[in-house]
């Protein structure tokens, strides 16, 4: 691999010629980026306005003056946003964040063999260099955290792997904070499988992964199977690779890493005293007596384990693999996973297998590039997710129905029809999958995983754009809703909840057992807030346009699924959220589902108490800021500054929960109007999602539904009040 010297290198400029680069958004979602190397490329295929927007190059937006209200103000950010559609009718975005991705994507493709281009290596390491931490030079589990030893001893290998040498001012400092850390013995077990994978640790430093769990019967409460998706997924590969214990070639490279990751000399490491090890920078949720213990009698089985029996637990993790494969046509459920498939094909299959091909092909799925880089995402994308909110806002506000509008509406209901799943997946039962039939997944039909609230919000925006945008053909037809209708009643858990991606199918005890030592809650799914909302909008809203289909079960699962929001709720009022940050956002989703089913502020002590909570964190400038803290710590953390986001999900949930005061409702209007640019749009600010409680995660697009949504729908909610006599 190329070699690349930083000194004297502006790491803040492009280091290709960014106006070659162009995004392929196809019409089923899929998106991909191409570096244009020909003048008759350029020429066959120009820049869009997608393009210099995400690549942070100037647009040809016109720009206005401020607007007067919210509904101009709603209806310029909208002129701005149809800029950004792609011709299928979706809005591409980034949905990147998390720094532990990347290290994936590059040891999992040296390893393997694989080349990654020359200008994608470049902007790689600049992406990198940009996300240091400007105080130490490491790097956190997320772009906003933190230097971690995971962080920082993953990201240094990035960068020595594309050919930044050891003595380079960025990877100097890092070196110097993972040494102050403790140096790499101390990563978590993430880590320290791939730094195992990279041939720059040992197998015996890490706890057992054994392959044989595969086998074991499926009925008890610990197989596999009924560990939470993502955590499911990722253990398959890991064990796979622990059990025929691969390592890379030891290269020149691997062997200067061994000597630059710690702070001794790598043949004196007593490798199991490491097993356990893991910085305390690290930490959030630390090891249980139970699974230390349990480690020890797996490590021990692992000593001696039969041949024949490795060999069986390896042949159906292999065969777990490839059904993942195959259902998702090589995108695996997400980017971590995914390069752990790539590297068990590539073992098990060689680099001349179709496989091999397909990942090579479908690596590209995940990767995006902005103006610092480029990174790599935590799915393929947020396609119908950013859609979805897209739709509702627009029908939610009256701009749907203005004629200028409704080309770009027409377009997205066809991208809603192709994105719905029509069937099962390939391999359902033999791979541990729920149904999918009728479901939206939150990125592309490809990817073919159904999420509860995404198949809602699907539903739900279908629905809106068939019913109040003039014209609209009935694309998705009666059946089909009643498809995605089944799906999300057959997903609902004992206790009234909805979980993310399937039933819960083991007891929250089995938590105790969590081995990736920096996330929360992994190892079983979860009933959420948000998910329900979701699901309970989309059956109150289905109902009232088809009456007649399993009436009876709706409303028996809206009753249950509220009588579990009524548990869920905080007791000073709010609801914790786990997929956004963090109280307003959750609160904002169950206000309004609260309101679909008749309870409002003034009939509602429920919904009383929201939004008495919401208008407590109100801030000075009119604003909510919120920090991605209040997830760690289950208590509301107030950002150091407001942000737009957070203030349309706090002014949207009072306007659900029909607040009788506009005071609050207007400041944070003209908060959000007061950081529109004279463009229609609004700057990035801090982090908007979270997941497992700790990583934080983009979703840059919210910026512009999120307001376009509060400030159209505050304009008629205002004169509502004004209609009523009521003051600020």
């Amino acid at each position: 691999m190329s070699t690349t010297k930083l000194v004297g290198k502006d790491v803040s400029q492009p280091f290709t010629d960014y106006s070659r680069w162009r995004l392929r958004a196809a019409d089923d979602g899929r998106h991909t980026w191409h570096y244009l190397k020909t003048d008759k490329e350029l020429e066959q295929w120009p820049l869009t306005e997608v393009d210099k927007y995400w690549l942070g190059l100037r647009m040809d937006a016109p720009t206005s003056p401020p607007a007067t209200n919210g509904l101009e103000a709603a209806r310029k950010g909208f002129s701005f946003l149809k800029r950004l559609q792609a011709p299928g009718g979706h809005w591409p975005g980034e949905y990147g964040g998390p720094m532990f991705l990347l290290p994936g994507f590059v040891i999992g493709s040296y390893v393997s063999g694989m080349p990654i281009p020359e200008e994608e290596r470049l902007e790689i390491i600049r992406y990198i260099c940009n996300l240091a931490h400007p105080e130490d030079g490491g790097w956190g589990l997320h772009i906003e955290s933190p230097s971690t030893a995971f962080g920082t001893a993953c990201n240094y290998c990035v960068l020595r792997i594309l050919g930044v040498g050891p003595d380079e001012p960025v990877t100097q400092r890092a070196r110097a904070t993972l040494h102050k850390l403790g140096g790499a013995t101390g990563v978590p077990s993430w880590g320290k499988f791939w730094l195992s994978i990279l041939n720059v640790y040992e197998w015996d430093g890490t706890n057992a992964i054994p392959p044989e769990l595969w086998l074991l019967p499926e009925w008890l409460p610990i197989h596999p199977h009924r560990w939470w998706i993502h955590t499911r997924n990722i253990y398959i590969p890991m064990s796979y690779l622990y059990g025929c214990q691969f390592q890379g070639e030891e290269t020149k490279l691997v062997l200067q890493l061994r000597e630059e990751l710690y702070t001794q000399k790598y043949n004196t490491i007593d490798w199991p005293a490491q097993r356990n090890n893991v910085c305390s920078v690290d930490v959030y949720s630390p090891h249980t007596m139970i699974l230390d213990a349990l480690f020890s009698v797996i490590g021990m089985y692992s000593s001696c384990a039969p041949g024949p029996i490795r060999k069986a637990g390896m042949q159906r993790a292999y065969e777990l693999v490839c059904m993942e494969d195959e259902n998702t046509a090589y995108q695996d459920l997400a980017p971590v996973s995914k390069m752990m498939n790539l590297v068990v094909r590539f073992v098990a299959d060689g680099p001349g297998s179709e496989a091999y091909k397909r990942h090579m092909e479908t690596r590209a799925d995940f990767m995006w590039l902005g103006p610092e880089g480029m990174r790599m995402c935590g799915t393929n994308g947020s396609q119908l997710w950013d859609l979805a909110f897209i739709g509702q806002a627009l029908v939610e506000t009256g701009l749907g129905e203005e004629p200028e509008n409704r080309d770009s509406l027409l377009r997205a209901l066809q991208w809603l029809d192709r994105g719905q799943m029509r069937a099962d997946p390939v391999h359902c039962a033999t791979a541990y999958r729920q149904p999918t039939k009728g479901a939206w997944g939150f990125s592309t039909r490809e990817q073919g995983y159904i999420v509860s609230d995404c198949t809602g919000e699907g539903l739900k925006t279908a629905i809106y754009i068939q019913t109040f945008v003039p014209g609209a053909p009935k694309l998705i037809d009666e059946r089909r809703m009643c498809d995605a209708v089944d799906r999300m009643l057959q997903m609902q858990n004992p206790n009234g909840g909805f979980a993310s991606y399937e039933l819960v199918r083991a007891p929250h005890l089995l938590e105790l057992i969590n081995p990736a030592e920096v996330f929360g809650n992994i190892m079983t799914d979860y009933c959420y807030a948000e998910c329900t909302t979701s699901v309970i909008t989309a059956l109150a809203l289905f109902r009232k346009h088809v009456s007649n289909y399993r009436a009876h079960d709706i409303e028996r699962t809206i009753q249950k699924a509220k009588e579990y929001l009524y548990d869920v709720q905080c007791p000073e009022g709010g609801f914790y959220g786990s997929w956004g940050i963090c109280f307003t956002y959750a609160t904002m989703f169950a206000l309004e589902s609260l309101t679909l089913v008749g309870e409002t502020y003034d009939n509602s002590e429920r919904v009383r108490r929201a939004c008495t909570f919401l208008v407590k964190h109100q801030m000075a400038d009119g604003g909510w800021g919120e920090s991605y803290k209040s997830c760690e710590e289950h208590q509301y953390v107030n950002h150091e500054k407001s942000q737009v986001v957070q203030t349309s999900w706090a002014v949207l949930a009072l306007m659900y929960g029909k607040y009788p005061e506009r005071g609050p409702i207007e400041r944070g209007v003209k908060l959000v109007m007061s950081r529109q640019l004279p463009n229609g749009s609004w700057a990035q600010e801090a982090i908007e999602g979270i997941f497992n409680k700790t990583c934080a995660i983009s979703y840059p697009l919210f910026k512009f539904s999120f307001t376009i949504w509060m400030l159209g729908k505050a304009h008629k909610y205002l004169q509502a009040l004004d209609v009523k006599g009521v003051k600020a």
